[in-house]
């Protein structure tokens, strides 16, 4: 047998075997991609990130030249998703538009969340954050946060604020402000955003940390008094609402974070295709406009290494916040 024809029988001889073993060949970058993409959101379906991942996934194609199918798998506040996604060929063609719990928070909240953030995952790009703004009922006489704390000092048994569950970015904020303040509002978890603001709207609790976009309507009608957005800037959704540190809190900045990470392993030459696509997606003027309207704050820095940074950065903040309140979600 000659050489040539040698080497084509033994070509074929590995594919044959890999096809056998449900296995596929290693991805090339030249041709990625080369068929259609999987978007992970550890997420049920309908919610605040589940609309920024089916936003980005539609606006892709022209860049990718392939569909990008978004598939929701929730539960265990995003590891179910992210612990899938941690375990799929690095390939590039599944991956994981994470939030702060399973890119940062999670892995102190959870005992064995089947993944470690900074391990199993490389970054492509941060999406942007969510902020979180600190509403009151208006049966709180408190016009800002000074007259707030001041309250919850002189009546700590009687100040409570409301989360859409423990370990929750809004149960996270309140602990936060009670650290930074040397407040002790008491925590009320309850299972979701909508019921915790139930509770807030009929004065069953005095105060909570919602996401912009879920509190606007509140705000904007009276019903809930906002006295301050969580993050270094303020909010283009609620631009009329000052920041914690402008109201005189430091060192306080509560936000969910959105990043598109793949499988540790990804080859570089397929992370910086997949963020060349989103970096032209978040460009497009249609798209950028549904994502502020999400109440997204977009990033300046759309690198990879930008994204990896945010994730040590936000790591080393929770695990200490966590660590100081004995904080566990199992």
């Amino acid at each position: 047998m000659n050489p040539q024809r040698r080497h084509a029988v033994t070509t074929l001889s590995m594919a044959l075997c890999l096809g056998g073993l449900g296995l596929s060949a290693p991805a090339h970058a030249d041709d990625f991609p080369s068929r259609p993409l999987t978007l992970v959101v550890p997420f049920a379906p309908g919610g605040p990130t589940d609309a920024m991942a089916r936003t980005l996934a539609s606006a892709l194609k022209p860049a990718l030249g392939q569909t990008v199918v978004v598939e929701n798998k929730a539960g265990a506040g995003g590891n179910i998703g992210a612990e899938a996604v941690s375990r799929a060929a690095p390939d590039g063609y599944t991956m994981l538009f994470g939030t702060s719990g399973p890119l940062a928070i999670n892995q102190y909240l959870y005992s064995k969340p089947g993944y470690a953030p900074d391990k199993s995952f490389a970054p492509v790009i941060r999406i942007g954050h969510l902020p979180n703004v600190l509403l009151i009922n208006p049966q709180v006489p408190a016009k800002n946060v000074a007259e707030l704390v001041a309250l919850a000092k002189v009546r700590p048994d009687g100040m409570s604020f409301a989360s859409s569950g423990n370990g929750a970015s809004s149960h996270l904020a309140g602990v936060m402000f009670n650290l930074r303040n040397g407040t002790q509002i008491q925590h009320i978890p309850y299972k979701g955003t909508g019921p915790a603001l139930t509770d807030l709207l009929g004065g069953q609790v005095s105060m909570s940390f919602t996401d912009v976009l879920t509190a606007k309507p509140h705000v904007q009608s009276g019903r809930l008094r906002a006295l301050a957005v969580t993050t270094a800037g303020r909010s283009r959704a609620l631009p009329e609402v000052p920041t914690l540190k402008e109201e005189g809190v430091a060192d306080m900045d509560v936000s969910v974070f959105f990043g598109i990470v793949v499988p540790a392993g990804t080859p570089k030459a397929v992370i910086d295709r997949l963020n060349a696509a989103f970096v032209k997606a978040l460009a497009d003027p249609e798209v950028n406009a549904k994502l502020i309207g999400q109440g997204v704050e977009l990033p300046a820095d759309t690198s990879a290494a930008h994204l990896a940074a945010y994730m040590r950065q936000e790591s080393e903040r929770w695990r200490d916040v966590i660590g100081k309140a004995g904080i566990r979600a199992d």
